[in-house]
């Protein structure tokens, strides 16, 4: 299989492109991004691009699986207008490309709570992302749809405090459905779920992905 990936350089991004390239059933890998990973393979490949301009890179956009896993905070983005682009505009750009140009599967990173009704901005944007994905009809669409998560090296103060007090809950029989997912991890079970789930809609749920 042929891979495509966008969000290659984040925080499970970076862990699915060394899944991948692990991964014998994967024959070539091939990464979005804005500046060199620094990565060195065989199967490897790089498309430095300017992402405000992703239909001059179209015909690059062709494989048998998309990995769209592009995200941010509102902090790092700097306004609610900057992580709309990131987290919806970019992802659902590829997304159409994608399938236009043939590729059959698509997985998405999305988030536990997603909804295009929320009340909360972050959640309400990932949620308008997965219909507007869906709606575009892949033969296999899955959705991933995780909690807090443990980033190698995070220095978010408030993910920090997060992920201690639930991990003191779980050891207590508390909020076990929340615990704390290891980006690697999550990596891992991204990796996998093209060759394990059938054709149509998947959502891998929090509290699956862990058994998944």
């Amino acid at each position: 299989m042929k891979a495509l990936i966008i969000g290659a350089t984040g925080s499970t991004g970076e862990f699915l492109v060394d899944e991948l390239l692990a991964d014998n059933d994967y024959t070539v890998v091939t990464v979005f991004v804005r500046k060199s990973t620094g990565k060195q393979h065989s199967k490897l490949v790089e498309q430095i691009i300017d992402f405000s301009n992703i239909d001059s890179y179209k015909d690059l956009i062709v494989g048998d699986v998309l990995f769209s896993c592009l995200g941010t905070t509102l902090k790092a983005a700097g306004s609610k207008e900057n992580q709309l682009k990131i987290d919806f505009d970019i992802p659902a750009s590829f997304a159409k490309s994608a399938k236009e140009n043939g590729v059959n599967s698509l997985v998405l990173l999305s988030a536990y709570g997603a909804s295009s009704q929320s009340k909360v901005f972050y959640s309400q944007i990932k949620g308008k992302l997965e219909e507007t994905i869906a709606a575009l009809d892949f033969k296999q669409y899955i959705i991933f749809k995780p909690g807090l998560l443990l980033r190698k090296g995070s220095d978010r103060f408030a993910e920090k405090i997060m992920v201690s007090l639930l991990n003191a809950t779980n050891k207590i029989g508390l909020f076990r459905k929340f615990k704390p997912l290891p980006t690697s991890l999550l990596a891992e079970k991204l990796a996998k779920a093209p060759k394990m789930l059938p054709a149509g809609k998947s959502v891998i749920e929090l509290k699956e992905i862990f058994s998944f």
